[in-house]
């Protein structure tokens, strides 16, 4: 009776390793672009090459500041010699504890900051984390291949981990069970 059922349980740890393998090398590079470009994001806040540093605003009072129109309409006028255009604002991103607005825009990356109650321009610059991010999600492909990338990716680490812990655990309930 544990004959069979280190048998069988061998027979598993065998089947297991050889589609753990086949799977970890099928996903390697999907996962060391996600754990490289991670990295880096996790990173952004700590170094103005990745994500210019915030800047802080005149006032802190909401009720002082300028409308999104005007703040958009400064930021466009300080990247007049990039040539980007209304329709290039990717958003809008209001940060009430620093008094700034940051215009972001969806070509080439392209941050202004703006001061919410004064209009002046803080900063423009360019936001390596907004590419990286796209690596990091397979955005930068296309949106179809993020949600089918991400769905791989992450059903693939589960069954890796599964798989890993089954291959960890098998080989001791064995022994075990030979003791």
């Amino acid at each position: 009776m544990i004959k069979k059922k280190v048998k069988a349980i061998s027979k598993s740890v065998r089947g297991y390793r050889v589609w753990h393998r086949y799977f970890g090398i099928s996903l390697s590079l999907f996962v060391i672009i996600s754990a490289v470009t991670g990295i880096f994001l996790g990173w952004k806040k700590n170094f103005d090459i990745l994500q210019p540093p915030t800047q802080k605003g005149v006032s802190l009072k909401m009720a002082d500041w300028k409308s999104a129109d005007q703040l958009a309409e400064a930021a466009l006028v300080s990247v007049d010699s990039l040539g980007l255009k209304a329709e290039n604002i990717d958003r809008i991103e209001y940060r009430p504890s620093k008094g700034i607005a940051k215009v972001i825009f969806d070509t080439g990356s392209w941050e202004a900051q703006v001061d919410a109650t004064t209009l002046e321009i803080l900063s423009v610059a360019k936001r390596h984390s907004d590419w990286i991010e796209k690596i990091h999600d397979g955005s930068i492909i296309s949106e179809i291949f993020k949600v089918i990338s991400m769905n791989i990716l992450g059903l693939g680490l589960l069954m890796l981990v599964i798989s890993g812990l089954w291959l960890w655990f098998g080989p001791r309930r064995i022994r075990k069970l030979k003791r």
